[in-house]
């Protein structure tokens, strides 16, 4: 299984840096670090968001874990459940 951390700061400056990260873990289950995660603005939260779509499509798993609060909170803000973010690999 692949691992990827993500940046403290998940803004417009991070956006593309991460979903290069992405695209190149692509084909592959993958779990995302998102324990110093500090803020996670609404970009990072959309490239986050077409990850899961993409690695559902793919069949493969995509996990966060651990995270941190500041992370958990972003998404209740945004009222978006973990759920959404992760996928589960096709059996």
């Amino acid at each position: 299984m692949t691992q990827l951390a993500l940046a403290s700061r998940l803004d417009l400056s991070a956006v593309q840096p991460l979903a290069t990260a992405l695209r190149e873990r692509s084909g592959a289950d993958l779990v995302i670090d998102a324990s110093d995660v500090s803020h996670l603005g609404a970009l990072g939260l959309q490239v986050l968001g077409a990850a899961a779509i993409s690695w559902r499509a793919a069949g493969h798993r995509l996990q966060i874990a651990p995270r941190s609060d500041a992370f958990d909170a972003a998404l209740q803000t945004f009222g978006i459940p973990l759920s959404a973010l992760e996928s589960e690999p096709v059996p």
